[in-house]
């Protein structure tokens, strides 16, 4: 029987999940926002990806993990049309990393000014 694993969040906002939930060395994270620690939300599509993997990277470490652990991430874009400005930023971000495999799909619609939510299946660090 596997065990599982949960993080909380530690900025004592409460939530209806966890940070992530862990089991036999895999790591399933929340979707992971462009926004700051206090809350704000750049406009260019570029930072929000940057700010997103590095709210990805430090949930991947607080769960004992990280970006060149990932397994499989799936992306949610406001706009497909932002698909080279979003995959420029992506690859910058993740450069000397090992690419996981990705999907990236269009949604309907976000709570405020975010454009993008990253969700993230990583291996658990050894």
């Amino acid at each position: 029987m596997s065990i599982i694993t949960r993080t909380q969040f530690t900025d004592g906002k409460p939530r209806p999940y966890s940070a992530s939930a862990a089991a036999g060395g895999i790591i399933y994270l929340c979707g992971q926002i462009p926004a700051r620690d206090d809350g704000t939300v750049d406009a260019d599509i570029a930072e929000q990806v940057t700010q997103a993997f590095d709210n990805l990277e430090a949930a991947l470490k607080e769960a004992g993990s990280g970006l060149s652990h990932l397994l499989k991430l799936t992306v949610y874009l406001a706009d497909l049309d932002e698909f080279d400005d979003y995959n420029s930023a992506y690859l910058t971000r993740l450069s000397g990393y090992p690419l996981p495999p990705r999907t990236t799909v269009q949604v309907a619609r976000f709570r405020g000014e975010k454009r993008i939510e990253i969700d993230a299946v990583a291996a658990k660090a050894l």
